[in-house]
């Protein structure tokens, strides 16, 4: 299953209008076979993350950006239900407190990137502060210009010490986001994620278009690509995410650390 089509290639030009959000084209009318196929990708993933700890010497760093209702959660939930939490952290950005504000924007995020051995999963990032900031108005063009140069920097030297990076941007559309908003508002078991405030940000929603389209424009790399990965199918994007992560860490090309001479001598009475 080949997904070189989803990723940006460095320099593109990125609209997200030509992106089409309902894409099921790695499902088609075989569901039963595409559900099988991500829980081979999820039971390979296991294992390999247990190699990545093991050797203790390369890192995988996810990054999760998205609308709301694209499924960052859930696409944590389902990708990695089977790896070993002890190698695995999740890490979120709310607002900056004042001690991060008092600081370059990078700065609360260069202590959470993953350790050797580690996968480390954004659910949402640093790109926050090139988008919601750009959006309201918090920043001037000249800034934001000037982050995505920081950012590209900042993801250069964790591709040279080791880390893996895989951005995902989860492309819902607006029809499929108000169909979820209503479950969200009419379902009890879903009440608790429903905030009014993400009404404003849905009003924002040609704004944030043009935000992420430049940001994903500026900032793919070959050491660092975004994926635009078609978000109304739940299973289409967890197989996109899925595949991308599983064959990055197949090019790795990982071994089990080899066991010591006391292990091998060792006596077990």
């Amino acid at each position: 299953m080949s997904i070189v089509s989803y990723r940006i290639k460095p320099g593109t030009k990125v609209n997200l209008a030509k992106w089409d959000a309902d894409d099921r084209s790695l499902i088609g009318n075989r569901k039963a076979a595409a559900k099988a196929r991500l829980e081979k990708l999820t039971r390979t993933l296991d294992q390999q993350q247990e190699l990545l700890y093991a050797e203790g010497r390369y890192k995988l760093l996810v990054v999760l950006q998205a609308m709301d209702t694209a499924g960052k959660d859930s696409t944590i939930r389902y990708v990695f239900e089977g790896v070993n939490p002890q190698g695995v952290r999740v890490a979120g950005f709310r607002a900056p407190t004042e001690q991060e504000l008092a600081r370059d924007f990078l700065w609360r995020v260069h202590e959470k990137v993953p350790g050797k051995g580690e996968i480390v999963i954004f659910n949402r990032s640093h790109y926050e502060d090139v988008l919601i900031t750009r959006v309201n108005g918090w920043v001037d063009g000249t800034t934001c210009r000037a982050r995505y140069e920081q950012i590209v920097a900042f993801e250069k030297l964790l591709a040279d010490t080791g880390t893996t990076i895989l951005k995902f941007y989860l492309h819902i559309s607006k029809d499929e986001q108000k169909k979820r908003l209503l479950e969200r508002r009419d379902d009890p078991t879903k009440q608790w994620k429903f905030n009014p405030a993400d009404l404003k940000t849905r009003d924002q929603w040609e704004d944030y278009m043009r935000a992420y389209a430049d940001a994903l424009s500026a900032t793919s790399t070959h050491y660092a690509p975004w994926y635009v990965v078609p978000a109304n199918s739940k299973l289409q994007r967890n197989l996109i995410v899925a595949q991308a992560i599983t064959d990055a860490l197949a090019r790795l090309k990982m071994h089990y650390p080899p066991a010591s001479p006391e292990v091998k001598s060792a006596i077990i009475k």
